[in-house]
């Protein structure tokens, strides 16, 4: 499987959970084990990849439902005789050891989570490192990436909650809190898999007609691995989730710049991969006030799953993809009262909206507490979840603090709100008139002139973002600007599709008429 030979530093099986230490053997393997054991790594050397994923998305999870719904999987060391001990083989497989734990299992200590750290440094140590002539499912290398990022927010949060903590937790964190899941290490290995794959460059090299990699689906069809370059193409992904956490959104669209949305490309062709980019991506342009953007991937996203959802039914990830589906409709609700863009909204996804949110946005349009209040509630129930990466401080008075990286950008965010709300009155004002002189418009909003040319002004400011490309755009619905005190609005039309209105249509009859011709007439 690899050139470089590879020896696993601890030589520790990995600790059972503190619940499950009298019934827990890791040394007996069933004989179903056995045989997915055999028969996966058969597949891995073979580069089977179809098998591959037959075993990893079906077989790990019936195993696992069947023998191991509260207990963890049999330890590498008892499974190493039916792979030949191979090493990089036992790093896959303690991989899924420690995700199947995180699932399942609880509560994991402070050891778990740091043994688990030791093998995602290990693994990916020997795929920068060694000579990997795997090939393996897309679908598993986004998992491992996915996991990685979501065990190091699991850390965070884990570790911040300190005043429920017992003397032996306390003590287990002192001794691991410095190796395992520190900030700059995570990012340090993500940022490696994109450089040393070189993954920027191959996706430069497939503009210019010159690469394959996406018409390939990432695969190597030449004898060679897809694992290196595949990892670092949702390296990419995972970096713009882990900013997005740490609330630093523009250094985590960077970072996903070489990936162009307006495609189709890899991160698609896996649905856990094409929500959670989606979801971060329109999730840090809402907050960096990008709201056009951020409408335009959620409603392209959310129209996806409309269509495609009942495909994935079976699939181990359909209820994270039902709950991020219903946050991304909380998000594109705060979006459209921030900034109406309803000319964005296709029909499908504006009868879902109205069906779940009409009573909110309705509220959300008004400048009071209760609309204040219905922002607050979206926001804190559509966001991810914040962290503070930095270790405890174990030597002073123990105080939770998981919650505070929230409560930040749950303020900034509430505060950009207010400053919106303020300005919600000139825009009603303005969407009335074609042309009315300063003086009418200030005497109709109760204020002087002075106030009123500064309330234009920050209008213009909240309506203009910063793009990709560092170019200055408008995301309002209508412009306006003054001439000799005189305020003109030019509003902009959408030109109306009526092509488009007439193909749905015809669609619906097709599949009424398809669905009369099976009635069967007695």
């Amino acid at each position: 499987m690899a050139a470089a030979p590879y020896d696993r530093e601890d030589g520790l099986q990995p600790s059972a959970p503190p619940h499950a230490v009298d019934a827990y053997d890791p040394s007996y393997v069933p004989d179903s084990v056995k045989t997915f054991v055999v028969h996966l790594y058969r597949h891995i050397r073979d580069k089977n990849v179809y098998e591959i994923h037959q075993m990893y998305e079906g077989g790990f999870q019936r195993l696992s439902d069947r023998l191991f719904r509260d207990a963890p999987w049999p330890s590498a060391e008892a499974v190493a005789p039916y792979c030949d001990g191979d090493p990089v083989f036992l790093l896959l497989y303690r991989e899924l050891w420690y995700r199947h734990a995180h699932a399942r299992l609880s509560p994991l200590t402070a050891a778990h989570r740091a043994e688990s750290w030791t093998n995602y440094c290990d693994l990916f140590r020997v795929v920068l490192h060694g000579v990997v002539n795997m090939q393996l499912p897309n679908q598993w290398l986004w998992d491992m990436v996915d996991e990685f990022v979501y065990q190091f927010q699991s850390c965070c949060q884990y570790r911040a909650k300190l005043k429920t903590k017992t003397e032996d937790e306390l003590n287990q964190l002192k001794q691991f809190d410095k190796v395992a899941w520190n900030v700059y290490g995570v990012l340090n290995y993500l940022q490696a898999l994109v450089e040393k794959s070189m993954i920027t460059q191959i996706l430069e090299r497939e503009k210019e007609g010159l690469e394959q990699f996406t018409a390939t689906d990432g695969y190597d069809y030449e004898g060679g691995s897809n694992v290196l370059k595949v990892l670092g193409y949702y390296s990419m992904i995972g970096l713009l989730r882990i900013h997005c956490l740490l609330g630093d959104y523009h250094t985590g669209l960077k970072c996903l710049g070489p990936i162009d949305l307006n495609q189709q490309g890899v991160y698609s062709i896996v649905i856990g991969s094409h929500i959670s980019t989606i979801y971060h991506y329109g999730f840090a342009n809402l907050m960096m006030r990008r709201y056009v953007e951020a409408t335009r991937e959620f409603n392209k996203i959310l129209l996806y799953i409309l269509k495609y959802k009942q495909y994935h039914q079976k699939s181990p990830q359909y209820d994270q993809i039902l709950k991020k589906n219903e946050q991304m409709y909380a998000l594109l609700v705060i979006c459209l009262s921030l900034c109406p863009q309803n000319k964005l909204i296709d029909e499908n996804v504006s009868t879902q909206l109205k069906e779940k949110y009409n009573d909110k946005m309705t509220k959300m349009q008004r400048y009071d507490d209760e609309a204040y209040a219905a922002y607050d509630e979206l926001f804190s129930y559509a966001c991810p979840k914040f962290i503070t990466p930095s270790p405890p401080v174990l030597d002073q008075p123990l105080t939770n603090y998981n919650q505070d990286a929230y409560r930040l950008q749950l303020k900034l965010f509430l505060y950009e709100v207010k400053q919106q709300q303020l300005l919600s009155g000139i825009r009603s004002y303005l969407k009335l008139y074609s042309t009315i002189t300063i003086s009418k418009l200030a005497q109709y909003m109760e204020v002087d002139e002075a106030t009123l040319r500064s309330i234009l002004m920050t209008y213009k400011h909240k309506m203009h973002a910063v793009d990709s490309d560092g170019k200055m755009v408008s995301s309002a619905d209508f412009d306006f600007y003054i001439v000799e005190d005189v305020i003109h609005v030019v509003e902009s039309k959408p030109t109306k599709r009526h092509g488009d209105y007439f193909l749905r249509q015809i669609l619906k009859f097709e599949e009424m008429i398809g669905g009369l011709d099976k009635v069967q007439l007695d």
